[in-house]
C-alpha cells in the first residue's frame, strides 16, 4: 500500500527535460522515500511549469487589463446616467446606454482573449506536470512499486493532476481579474469619496481572516477526501484485475462490504468539506450585507451634508455593485485553491520520492558484451538485519547456462534481480565483462539483458507491438523471424488479423502458452547476450511447455543464461546448477555431480520424481 507521507515535494528527483529548475527544502526520512518538509504552500512548486507558458500568459494578461479598464469606464458611465434620469432626457440616456453597450462588447472581447489564452496556459501546465510525474515514476525502482497501489498512482496522475490544472486555470482567468478589480475599483471609489469607501471596507479585515480560517480547514478536509477516493480507486483496480479469484472464492459480498466501507469513509470526508462551506457562505454573506447597509447610511448622510452629489453616488453604487461579483468569486476561488492544494500536495509527494538505484553522473554506455558475469562478495537485504543474500561470489563464463534452485525465499529471484540493477547490493560488486555495472548507463545495461518471466505481461496494442515492446520503429520481418524462433508464428498466423491482432488488457484473449511464447519472441528480438529465465514454464500444460521449452533452447544458444526453476526436469542440461539456501550457495555442480553428492539437490530431485 502506498503510504501517504505528508505534504511535501521536490522537483530535483526527476530528470527535467523541460528546463525546470530543482528546488529543495529541509528533509526528513520516511519508509517510502525522502520527502520535503512542507514549510509553505506547495503551489510555489508550480512556478517553473508556469514560467514555461509566459508568452501565452502575457497575451492573457493583456485581455485581463483590457477587461478591468473597460469595467472602470462602465462605472464612470453609470454615474453620468444620474442627471439625464432626473431630467427625463431620453436622448442623453440612449446615448449613454449605447456607449455602455459598446463598452460591454469590448469588455466581452477582452474577456474572451483572457479566457482563451489562460485556459491554454493552464492545460499546458497540467500536461507538463503529468509528463514530468510519469517520467519520474519510471525512474523509481521495483521496491517502491511493490508497496504502491496502482489505483492510487493512477488517481494521482489523472484526477489530481486535472484538479491542479483546473485550479491554475481558475487562478489565471478568474482569480487574477478579480484581484485586479478589487484593487482598481476601490482606488476609484476612494477618488470619488474616501468616507464612503471606509464604510464599505470596514469589515474587510474580518472577512479576510474568516476566509483564510475556512480555507485552511477546507484544504485539510479535501486532502483527506482525495486520499479516501484514491483508496476507492485502488480497491477497484485490485478487484477488477482479480475478478476471477473473487468469483472463484465466492467473495463478492465480502468485496461489496469492503467497497461500501471505503465509500462511506469517502462520503464522510467529502461531507465534512461541504458542511464547512455551508457554514462559511451565510457568515460571509452577512458581513457583505453589513457593508452594503453601512454604504447606504453613510451615503445618505454625505448627500444631506452636500459632500456628495447624486451623480457621484450613482457611480459609487455602480462601483460597489461591480465589487460584489469579484468578492464572491475571490472567496469561492480561495476555497477551491485550498482544496486544490491537497491535489498539489499529493502530486508533488510522488515527485519527492527518490530512487535508490541511481545512475552515476558520468556513467558510460556498456559496449556490446560477451556475457561474462561475476558476482563478487554480494550481500543484500530488503530490511535491515534480515539478509536475503550473504557474501555470494560467482564467476560465469560467456555462454554458460546457470540454474538456480532452492526452496521459496532462498534468494533466487533476488540473485538475478541484482544483475539488471533492479536493486543494488548493500555489499559487493557485480561485473559484466569486467565492467562494474554501477559505472554504466542503466539503459545500455538492461538492453543487453533479456528476461522471460513466469507471468508474461502483455500491453494493450497489437501482437507485433508486444513483441517489439520498447521500440518505436521496428522491422516487421525481424518480428516474424523472432516469433518463428519462439514457436509463436504458427498460432499468430492463424489469428484473424495475424500480427496486427489487438491484444486486450493483460493479454486475456491469449492462452498462457501463447503469452509465454510472445515473451520469448520479445527476448529474441532484443537479441541479448545475457538471458534470465524466471520460472518460464512452471504454469503451463505439458503441450504448451514442450513448445515453450523448445523455443527456450533456441533462445539460449550461445548466450549466458540464468534459469530459476522449481521443476528440476528443466535444468538437467545446464552447465552448472547452484543450490541456494538462506541466501547462500550451498551446492554447485552439474546435474550428475549433485546427484552423486546425495545432499540437498539430490533430496529435491527425489521429492519431485519419487
Amino acid at each position: 500500500m502506498l503510504a501517504h507521507c505528508g505534504s511535501a515535494a521536490s522537483l530535483e528527483a526527476a530528470a527535467l527535460p523541460l528546463g525546470i529548475p530543482s528546488r529543495s527544502r529541509g528533509t526528513r526520512q520516511h519508509r517510502c522515500g525522502r520527502y520535503r518538509l512542507k514549510t509553505r504552500s506547495n503551489y510555489w512548486l508550480l512556478l517553473p511549469y508556469i514560467r514555461l507558458q509566459w508568452q501565452t500568459i502575457t497575451r492573457g494578461l493583456v485581455g485581463i487589463l483590457g477587461y478591468v479598464l473597460a469595467t472602470l469606464v462602465l462605472i464612470n458611465l453609470a454615474g453620468k446616467l444620474a442627471t439625464p434620469f432626473a431630467q427625463g432626457n431620453v436622448v442623453a440616456i440612449a446615448q449613454i446606454t449605447g456607449s455602455c453597450a459598446l463598452v460591454f462588447l469590448v469588455r466581452g472581447l477582452f474577456q474572451s482573449i483572457q479566457d482563451m489564452y489562460m485556459a491554454k496556459a493552464a492545460l499546458r501546465v497540467a500536461f507538463h506536470l503529468r509528463q514530468q510525474v510519469y517520467a519520474h515514476l519510471q525512474k523509481l525502482n521495483l521496491s517502491y512499486f511493490e508497496t504502491a497501489k496502482a489505483g492510487d498512482l493512477s488517481y494521482r496522475l489523472t484526477e489530481d493532476v486535472d484538479r491542479v490544472g483546473e485550479v491554475v486555470n481558475k487562478g489565471f482567468h478568474d482569480f487574477i481579474p478579480c484581484i485586479l478589480q478589487l484593487v482598481a475599483i476601490p482606488i476609484y471609489m476612494i477618488y470619488l469619496n474616501w468616507q464612503l469607501t471606509l464604510a464599505t471596507v470596514i469589515v474587510a479585515p474580518l472577512m479576510g481572516i474568516l476566509i483564510g480560517w475556512f480555507g485552511e480547514r477546507l484544504r485539510k478536509y479535501s486532502l483527506k477526501s482525495q486520499n479516501r477516493v484514491s483508496g476507492l480507486s485502488a480497491i477497484l483496480s485490485e478487484v477488477f484485475n482479480g475478478i476471477r479469484l473473487v468469483q472463484a472464492f465466492a467473495a463478492e459480498n465480502y468485496e461489496i462490504a469492503r467497497f461500501g466501507y471505503e465509500a462511506e469513509r469517502s462520503l464522510k470526508a467529502k461531507y465534512s468539506a461541504e458542511r464547512l462551506k455551508a457554514i462559511q457562505i451565510p457568515i460571509i454573506g452577512f458581513l457583505e450585507a453589513l457593508s452594503a447597509l453601512s454604504l447606504l447610511i453613510v451615503g445618505a448622510w454625505q448627500i444631506s451634508q452636500d459632500n456628495l452629489t447624486v451623480a457621484d453616488f450613482f457611480s459609487y453604487l455602480a462601483a460597489a455593485a461591480l465589487l460584489i461579483d469579484p468578492i464572491g468569486h475571490t472567496t469561492n476561488n480561495y476555497n477551491e485553491f485550498k482544496q486544490g492544494e491537497a491535489s498539489v500536495d499529493r502530486v508533488f509527494e510522488l515527485m519527492a520520492i527518490q530512487p535508490t538505484v541511481i545512475e552515476k553522473a558520468h556513467a558510460i554506455a556498456l559496449p556490446p558484451v560477451n556475457g561474462q558475469v561475476e558476482y563478487r562478495h554480494i550481500s543484500f537485504a530488503y530490511k535491515p538485519g534480515e539478509p536475503v543474500l550473504k557474501d555470494i561470489s560467482l564467476l560465469v563464463s560467456p555462454g554458460e547456462a546457470i540454474a538456480l534452485v532452492g526452496a521459496s525465499g532462498a534468494g533466487k529471484t533476488t540473485f538475478v534481480n541484482l544483475l539488471p540493477r533492479f536493486y543494488d547490493p548493500e555489499v559487493g560488486q557485480i561485473f559484466i565483462d569486467g565492467v562494474d555495472i554501477r559505472d554504466v548507463k542503466l539503459h545500455s545495461l538492461r538492453r543487453q539483458i533479456g528476461i522471460v518471466p513466469q507471468e508474461t505481461i502483455m500491453f494493450s496494442g497489437t501482437i507485433a507491438q508486444n513483441i517489439a515492446f520498447g521500440q518505436d520503429v521496428f522491422d516487421m520481418e525481424a518480428v516474424k523471424e523472432a516469433a518463428k524462433i519462439a514457436n509463436a508464428h504458427q498460432f499468430i498466423s492463424q489469428l484473424p488479423e495475424g500480427y496486427q491482432t489487438w491484444v486486450g488488457e493483460r493479454g486475456v484473449n491469449l492462452s498462457g502458452g501463447q503469452r509465454q511464447r510472445i515473451a520469448i519472441a520479445r527476448a529474441v528480438l532484443l537479441n541479448p547476450q545475457i538471458l534470465i529465465l524466471d520460472e518460464a514454464t512452471s504454469a503451463l500444460d505439458s503441450e504448451s511447455e514442450a513448445l515453450v521449452q523448445e523455443a527456450l533452447e533456441r533462445l539460449m544458444e550461445k548466450r549466458t543464461v540464468f534459469i530459476i526453476a522449481h521443476r528440476l526436469s528443466t535444468v538437467r542440461r545446464c552447465d552448472r546448477i547452484l543450490v541456494l539456501e538462506q541466501g547462500q550457495i550451498v551446492e554447485s555442480g552439474t546435474h550428475e555431480e549433485l546427484l552423486a553428492l546425495e545432499h540437498r539437490y539430490a533430496r529435491f530431485y527425489a521429492q519431485q520424481f519419487s
